[in-house]
């Protein structure tokens, strides 16, 4: 049971500091200025549901890719680490993680009519390092039972993401832009040091 606690907090963490829904908070606002207070509603309820199933597919079936294309878990966990540490340099840096979303992805988002798939739900929320966090924690361990604190991480990370992205009105106005570099630079820190795990536990299983 403790190993399970364990697992469940680690991947609470990982997954809910790559998806970071505080820092989506601006660029939602961004995309969203304009539009009612039900049509934020739904728009956040889409994006959430829309990535938390994408985040839950890849996780359930990341090992039958793994076979299909012929790659070890090892190397895909220091693709996965290498990924992750790129975005958590960029969070460190309180700036926008261009393996998240470019530029000119943020630009065509304000100016959509419908803005909660594309590009809120994809890849704002679930982008390749959540979706490579997902699949490499998931891959910790070889029982079901094991697979479960991992999909309940995914699931509370996205119930959360909805009740921030609902108030993020009010997050812009408590933390102000200052004090969303922060949370972002506290996160980057933890997520940096997560990385740093997955590329050596893949790391030790390549060179075995």
């Amino acid at each position: 049971m403790p190993e399970y606690a364990s697992l469940f907090l680690v991947s609470l963490s990982a997954i809910f500091f790559v998806v970071d829904p505080i820092g989506v908070v601006p660029l939602f606002l961004a995309m969203t200025a304009g539009d009612t207070q039900e049509k934020v509603r739904r728009t956040a309820m889409r994006a959430c549901l829309v990535a938390c199933g994408m985040m839950l597919f890849f996780a359930l079936f990341g090992g039958v890719i793994f076979k299909v294309f012929g790659v070890s878990l090892g190397a895909f966990r220091v693709a996965g680490g290498i990924l992750l540490l790129i975005t958590a340099l960029d969070m460190l840096r309180a700036r926008p993680s261009e393996t998240r979303t470019t530029p000119s992805e943020e630009q065509e988002g304000v100016v959509k009519e419908d803005v909660a798939i594309v590009p809120l739900a994809i890849p704002l929320l679930a982008g390749p390092g959540a979706i490579a966090t997902a699949m490499v924690l998931m891959a910790k361990g070889d029982t079901l039972t094991s697979a479960i604190p991992v999909l309940a991480a995914v699931v509370l990370t996205f119930v959360a993401s909805y009740f921030i992205l609902r108030a993020s009105g009010l997050i812009q106005r408590v933390l102000r832009q200052s004090g969303v570099a922060i949370v972002e630079r506290v996160m980057g820190l933890i997520l940096a040091a997560i990385a740093v795990q997955f590329i050596a536990d893949g790391g030790k299983e390549l060179l075995r």
